[in-house]
């Protein structure tokens, strides 16, 4: 299934996960590693997954790449919403909307994906 044309979500999951990674690094400067482990699991987890979906060696194998992919976002999100609340963490506004965008766009490819 690979396609090494450009491919938007790819692109998007990746540099989501360089971002996550800097926002990553500026926790553990500020000693809130323990959050920030995990967050950093989770959001660059879904660029691997997503990257996995790209050589998948079915459709129903790429799919469960991508569902993958959703849950890591997912969570993501919920680690994101716990900074973004917490007076004690730095929030990252951009960090959100970039993943509820992926979010969107993943959804979009999952369940035009089962309509084939």
């Amino acid at each position: 299934m690979r396609n090494d044309k450009k491919n938007l979500i790819v692109e998007m999951s990746t540099q989501f996960s360089i971002d996550i990674i800097e926002f990553c690094e500026s926790l553990k400067v500020g000693n809130k590693s323990l959050l920030g482990k995990q967050l950093f699991r989770s959001g660059t987890s879904i660029g691997a997954n997503i990257r996995e979906a790209q050589n998948a060696e079915s459709l129903k194998d790429f799919i469960h790449k991508f569902k993958i992919a959703a849950k890591e976002a997912d969570e993501s999100a919920y680690w994101l919403e716990l900074c973004n609340k917490s007076e004690s963490y730095p929030a990252s506004e951009k960090l959100e909307k970039d993943l509820e965008s992926m979010i969107r766009v993943i959804s979009k490819i999952i369940s035009s994906s089962k309509n084939h």
